[in-house]
């Protein structure tokens, strides 16, 4: 039979099972930063990548209604300064911010403006973007004494370092313990089984 007792982990409440001697202890996900965490001039290094296709583009300038050819026709991307099509700024954009919501905004509730937006470089079918940000401003909210306010620049780089757009983002975030930040996860109705280590993968 499992005994199950509550237990609080890096400030998250949870629960741990155990068997006998043995026990099984719930380790939260990254959960995010709230408030709290940012400092300025803290600069973070989103870790994913991401590579843009034909198909990305094609799809994204249609989903969005823009009709300018140069973004989804071969033969106008083709008689172009560029010599084949161009990614559609936007969808650049859209890839950049959402690079960044692992580090800055995972735990915001309201986005309050997009300022100082560049895209100082072409981006081509077959680029990889990477984004970074750094922390350029923070103040506590006169309205919501449980969240704060936060300002960062992002810039995206291309698989070769050229900046391809950067831009300023002043969002809305919880502070810990906010009870609108709390996660959201169900408790299991059953407990999470102790399996016995592996010796070797798929053992």
């Amino acid at each position: 039979m499992f005994s199950v007792r509550a237990a609080t982990i890096r400030g998250r409440s949870t629960t741990v099972w155990s068997e006998g001697r043995s026990t099984v202890t719930v380790q939260p996900g990254w959960q995010g930063r709230f408030y709290e965490d940012f400092e300025i001039g803290d600069v973070y290094r989103h870790p994913l990548g991401r590579t843009v296709d034909d198909t990305d583009n094609t799809w994204f300038t249609l989903l969005t209604m823009n009709t300018n050819q140069a973004h989804f026709n071969e033969q106008v991307g083709a008689g172009s300064e560029f010599g084949r099509r161009l990614v559609v700024s936007t969808l650049t954009l859209a890839i950049a911010i959402g690079q960044s919501v692992i580090d800055v905004t995972q735990n915001a509730f309201a986005n309050l403006g997009l300022d100082a937006v560049k895209f100082s470089h072409p981006v081509f079918a077959g680029d990889t973007l990477w984004s970074e940000s750094q922390v350029i401003a923070k103040r506590e909210s006169a309205s919501r004494p449980e969240a704060g306010i936060v300002g960062v620049y992002t810039r995206t780089l291309n698989q070769d370092g050229d900046i391809v757009c950067s831009f300023e983002r002043t969002f809305y975030v919880h502070k810990k313990g906010a009870a609108r930040g709390e996660s959201r996860f169900p408790e299991a109705k059953e407990p999470m089984p102790e399996i016995a280590p592996r010796t070797r993968a798929g053992s």
